[in-house]
């Protein structure tokens, strides 16, 4: 009796659609080479961003740990290099703490009003100017923060200083040129404004179209559909938003330096000049091209703070962020 034979199963063919890999003219296989190529640059690029990073952390760490035994002259006429660059973290945090607190919520707004509430083209057109403010440089920013922001809010902070001058945020004297803190907190929220916004759009846009029309299909409203379905979807990307905002806001050095006057205190005063606190980015920009010998390692040891204080931020955020998508 013959024997049958048995067919082995046929394999799936590796360079087919599902393939990812394809065969060479040796009968070796390898990888496609735009999926190598494309790996190659993705890991060089990380690669680089670190090496970037570790170069700016060596040389601040280098030139700026020197400063930590300074005093007097070559810290400015402080007693200590702490007295010197604790009141412009405080005026850098305070700046980005104004900026944010306006910018969040005007923001979030903007983007639910180009994602679900105005008419496609109209949308289009708005979210096309929103962007555009993130093209302007900063320097214009501050030109347009000190000639024009500032002298017009001189009557409003007028108006704060007599009706809340109880408050020690609205204490005067307010001074005639505007520049104030709370000119530059405005000056930064509008900074910020654009790259806050352009990515909540973007993930309010996202958020599954089956459970907005789920909700709505329930009775709710636009803003109820808003509240249950787009916020609880976008809470973690929101979030990273904020934090890309606050990192412009704290870094931001030419619109700050032109807004604030030069000055090194602690104040909450935010409408007078006398007590307006600098930031350590304006400071640096102000005050290197004078510097020599140690007090130029005491503005690096300034941004070294900066640099610490703005990775601990991004550490924070990311871990919230990540926080948020497990529990979601």
């Amino acid at each position: 009796m013959a024997g049958t034979v048995q067919e082995s199963p046929t394999e799936p063919d590796p360079g087919g659609p599902g393939g990812s890999v394809v065969t060479s003219g040796d009968g070796g296989s390898t990888g496609r080479v735009g999926d190598r190529v494309f790996a190659g640059l993705s890991v060089g690029s990380a690669v680089l961003i670190v090496i970037v990073l570790a170069g700016v952390a060596i040389f601040l760490l280098e030139q700026g740990l020197p400063a930590l035994g300074n005093s007097g002259e070559s810290a400015y006429g402080k007693d200590n290099i702490w007295a010197y660059v604790g009141p412009l973290l405080f005026g850098t945090l305070l700046a980005a703490l104004i900026a944010m607190i306006i910018a969040t919520p005007l923001a979030i707004g903007v983007a639910l009003v180009i994602s679900h509430y105005a008419p496609r083209r109209i949308a289009t057109a708005f979210g096309w100017l929103i962007d555009l403010l993130a093209a302007i440089p900063s320097v214009v920013y501050g030109l347009w923060g000190i000639n024009f922001l500032a002298l017009n809010l001189v009557p409003v902070y007028n108006w704060m200083g007599d009706n809340l001058g109880w408050l020690p945020f609205f204490e005067g004297p307010v001074p005639n040129s505007g520049r104030t803190m709370m000119t530059g907190g405005i000056v930064l929220a509008v900074m910020a404004l654009p790259i806050i916004t352009a990515i909540c759009r973007e993930i309010f846009a996202q958020t599954p179209k089956m459970h907005q029309e789920a909700a709505l299909a329930l009775g709710a409203t636009r803003w109820e559909m808003i509240r249950m379905t787009v916020f609880p979807y976008a809470r973690s990307g929101m979030f990273s938003a904020v934090l890309l905002g606050l990192g412009r806001a704290l870094g931001e050095t030419m619109a700050i330096a032109l807004v604030l006057p030069p000055s090194v205190l602690v104040s909450f005063n935010l409408i007078t000049a006398e007590g307006a606190s600098s930031t350590i980015a304006a400071n640096i920009a102000n005050n290197f091209g004078n510097a020599s010998g140690s007090k130029v390692d005491t503005l690096i040891f300034s941004g070294l703070v900066l640099f610490v204080i703005t990775f601990a931020v991004n550490l924070l955020g990311r871990a919230i962020a990540a926080r948020g998508q497990v529990k979601g």
